[in-house]
Formats: structure tokens, C-alpha cells, sequence
């Protein structure tokens, strides 16, 4: 089965056609794991406080429905400025070293969440904290290093759906864990919630440990070597071409590695992956017998455009205002922004339809619109993929993520309009509801790495903060139907 052997590699990049995702031993099985669950755990502990903040912490530090709606600003505020960062980043140093950066900087407010005592201190947490959100777009980045196009859009959706369930599990994790604590190690509310945030700051300190001692830069090895990488390989396959993107000082000219071929010495990419090859022979490697059958142009076009550059501020800028840069940015600042909203208020509104329940059965079934991103998402990515197999065109891709778009509204629509009161009609609603928004999200980033392929963290970055952005302007239309009603009292 796919999900346990070795994939097939393209033989330039070394991104992998297939998902080994049952196979941790394997590379790209064992980076597959660390981008989903980093996120994962990110995302956890970016939404570890709405479980118990609609009763417990509110009580404790004696919060205000407003104080409780702009914490949740504050968080997203700071998610938004760390994913713009987080791109060029991405592209500068690496995914992997950003990734393991944004969880070991954003574990520390997660461990000092219990030292908040006033509303300003429990606001400079929520801020800090918020610096786990803008673990998505390194989590992107990783998978699109390491996943070829046919299969990118399946492993971006998988990795980022099962990374949102975060979202939701800690609806169940939270309460859990806090009833625990009350009830087995008989600590007072007060102290327990603090002390609850301990179990996501240890996991997230765990978990970014491995993956920097665990995974790989790239395919190829370190980020830095990319671009050599990449013209070793087309050289090895009897290709002389310059990588004309390279930084000065990383790519080896064509001359060097046409008279290294001439001469028979060695050009490893990684130490003990390639052998030295003889000119005209085809280099042997590790990957040699999972290489896939690509012709030359293909190989020459995917070493000059899929390879990422350095950006300088002129090219981020180019990258950052252009149209389809900006139709990711929108698609996403309406689809993910929404899903923070609901994630923010759900078990609020839940209370509200159904106080017989209470803060525990409500976080419960609020969980289940997180955890449907496990399914939702990656159907949007998978069924996007599918179609551009078909179809051989990335605007099959764009036509599938407009029709998710248009669904998701009529749903929300008839929420809006209906406001069911029995429980079966609204967890019903709501469902399919969040099958359409969270596939949006996977078929979203499934279009993105075709956009511009050499500055994808740019275009994920900003992507990813449009997301954070919209769910700000949800907040703020908040404020403004508040003060609406007032004026029409």
C-alpha cells in the first residue's frame, strides 16, 4: 500500500508522488507526521482558553463579554502579523528551523497562561499565545517541499485538516483535563485551570525537539543546498542547465559541474546518498529505483521553477500585490476567517440555543465542527487534486474552490435565517455547513503552490494571514450590530 512503501520521487526535487503516511521510518512519512501534529498541538493551544473561558476563567478573573471578545481579537492580531513574517522566512532560513521556532517561542506564554491574574496580564497571554497560529504556514511549507504537484494539494489539505482538529479535540482535552484536576488531584477551580496549560506547553516542547533532531531541511538536505542540489540532479541526468533563481554563492556554475562530470569526482547532495558517475551515466542514489520518468524540459522547468529563491523586498513586494496572490488571500480571508469565528463563539452559542446542557456537553458537540476538519479538509484537497489530474488544468482547481465558496454561504444563510431550536436541525446544519467551509480551506491551499511555486511561503504567508484577518472583521462587525441595536432602542 501507498500509505506504508516508499513513494515514487520526482527526479529533480526529490518531492515525493505519494503519501507514506503510515511509514514514520520513511522521510517523507516522518515529515509528514511532524507538519500535521506540530500544527496539531500549535492549534491546540492556540484555542486551549474558549473551552473554559466561557465559565470558569471568565468567573476567576472576573471578565466581561467584551474583555472575553477582544482577548480573542488580541490572539488573532498577533496570528496575523507572525504568518506575514512566517513567509518570507520560510524561504529565508527554511520551513523546518521556522516551524520549530514558532512552537518553542509560542510554548512559553502557553506555560505562563496560569500567571495571568488581571485582565491586562490574561490579554499579554492571549497575545503570545497567539504566536502558535502562524505555525500553518511553515506546517504548508514543509509538506510543499517535501510532496510533488499531483499529490500536494491531498497532503497540504491532510496535514492542515488534521492540524485544525486542534481546534477542536481541545474542546474535549480541556474540560478533561480540568475536571481531572478538580475532581481526582482535588485542586480548586482557581488553581486548575492554570495548571491545565501545563499538559499543551510539555507536548508542544516535545514535539519541536524531534522534529529538529528527527526531520530533514528538504528532500535533498539542507536548505541552504538546495539550489546545488537541484543542477546536481538534472546533471546526473545528463542535463546541463543553470538554475538561473540560484543566490550567488549556493549554485555551482555549469562549468564547474560539466568539468566535474568530465572528471568523474563526486558531487554529493547529502553525505552518502549519491555516488560519484561517470559523463553520460546516470548517477546512482538512494532514490534511483523510485525515480518517476520525467522528459528533460520537464526536469529543466521544474529545477528553475519550483526551487525556491530568496526574496529580496522588491520581489516579495511583486509576489505580495499580485491578482492571483490576492485571490488565495480573499478566497481564504472569507473561508478560514469564518472557521475562527465559529471556533471562537461555538460553545458560547451552543449555551446560549441550549442552557440545559451546560459547558461541558456544549464544549462537546462545539468540538465536533473542529474535528470534522480530520474529513472536511482533506476531501477539499483530494477532490482538487483529482480534478487536476483529470483535467491537466489548475482552473478545474479554481472552479471547485468557487463552488465550495458558494455552498458555504447558502448554509450559513439558512442558520442565519432559521436559528433552529431543536438540537437535531442545528448540530445537522451546522454539520454540512462545515463540510463546505472546511473543504474550501484544503482546496484553497491545493491551488496556492501553483501560483508562484519559487516564493510559496510569501504566498502562503499572506494566505494565511488573510484568514486571521477575516476572522478580525468578523469581530469588529460584532461591535458594529452591537452598537446598531443600541442606536435602535
Amino acid at each position: 500500500m501507498l500509505l506504508f512503501q516508499a513513494p515514487e520521487v520526482n527526479p529533480i526535487t526529490r518531492k515525493a508522488r505519494s503519501i507514506p503516511g503510515l511509514n514514520p521510518l520513511n522521510m517523507y512519512g516522518r515529515v509528514w507526521f511532524f507538519s500535521w501534529f506540530g500544527f496539531f498541538l500549535a492549534f491546540w493551544s492556540w484555542y486551549a482558553f474558549p473551552p473554559l473561558l466561557t465559565v470558569t476563567i471568565s468567573k476567576d478573573l472576573k471578565l466581561t463579554n467584551t474583555d472575553v471578545l477582544n482577548s480573542n481579537i488580541v490572539a488573532l492580531v498577533a496570528t496575523l502579523v507572525v504568518r506575514l513574517i512566517a513567509g518570507p522566512a520560510c524561504d529565508l532560513v527554511g520551513p523546518r528551523i521556522t516551524f520549530v521556532g514558532y512552537l518553542l517561542i509560542g510554548a512559553i506564554p502557553t506555560f505562563l497562561a496560569g500567571t495571568a491574574y488581571t485582565v491586562g496580564q490574561f490579554m499579554a497571554v492571549r497575545f503570545f499565545v497567539g504566536i502558535l497560529g502562524g505555525s500553518l504556514v511553515p506546517c504548508k511549507e514543509r509538506s510543499t517541499g517535501f510532496f510533488d504537484k499531483n499529490i500536494v494539494g491531498t497532503s497540504n489539505a491532510f496535514v492542515a485538516g488534521f492540524g485544525n482538529a486542534g481546534g477542536g479535540i481541545t474542546y474535549f482535552l480541556m474540560p478533561a483535563i480540568f475536571d481531572s484536576l478538580v475532581h481526582n488531584q482535588h485542586l480548586t477551580a482557581h488553581k486548575a485551570w492554570r495548571v491545565a496549560f501545563v499538559v499543551p506547553g510539555i507536548c508542544i516542547t516535545i514535539v519541536a525537539i524531534a522534529m529538529l533532531l528527527l526531520c530533514d531541511d528538504t528532500p535533498t538536505g539542507k536548505w541552504a543546498d538546495r539550489h546545488l542540489a537541484a543542477q546536481q540532479n538534472l546533471a546526473s541526468h545528463g542535463i546541463q542547465a543553470t538554475i538561473v533563481d540560484a543566490p550567488t554563492g549556493i549554485l555551482a556554475s555549469e562549468k564547474d559541474i560539466s568539468a566535474s562530470s568530465r572528471s568523474g569526482s563526486s558531487s554529493p547532495t547529502r553525505a552518502g546518498d549519491e555516488k560519484g558517475f561517470e559523463a553520460g551515466e546516470q548517477k546512482t542514489t538512494k532514490f534511483a529505483d523510485h525515480e518517476a520518468q520525467l522528459p528533460e524540459q520537464s526536469m529543466i522547468e521544474t529545477a528553475r521553477g519550483e526551487v525556491v529563491v530568496t526574496p529580496s523586498m522588491k520581489e516579495m513586494l511583486t509576489v505580495f500585490i499580485a491578482p492571483q496572490t490576492l485571490v488565495c488571500a480573499v478566497a481564504y480571508f472569507n473561508s478560514f476567517g469564518a472557521e475562527l469565528a465559529i471556533n471562537s463563539i461555538l460553545g458560547k452559542y451552543y449555551l446560549a440555543q441550549f442552557p440545559k446542557m451546560g459547558q461541558t456537553s456544549t464544549g462537546k458537540w462545539a468540538a465536533m465542527f473542529g474535528l470534522l476538519n480530520i474529513v472536511c479538509r482533506p476531501a477539499g484537497g483530494l477532490v482538487a487534486d483529482w480534478l487536476y489530474r483529470k483535467t491537466g488544468s489548475v482552473w478545474a482547481k479554481r472552479v471547485w474552490l468557487t463552488s465550495l465558496a458558494m455552498i458555504t454561504g447558502v448554509f450559513l444563510v439558512v442558520i442565519g435565517v432559521v436559528s433552529p431550536k431543536e438540537k437535531s436541525t442545528l448540530f445537522g446544519l451546522m454539520a454540512g455547513m462545515a463540510f463546505f467551509l472546511e473543504a474550501g480551506n484544503g482546496a484553497n491551499f491545493a491551488y496556492v503552490p501553483h501560483v508562484f511555486p519559487q516564493a510559496n511561503g510569501i504566498v502562503s504567508g499572506i494566505t494565511g494571514a488573510a484568514g486571521n484577518l477575516g476572522r478580525f472583521f468578523s469581530s469588529s462587525s460584532n461591535y458594529l450590530f452591537s452598537f446598531m441595536k443600541l442606536i435602535c432602542l
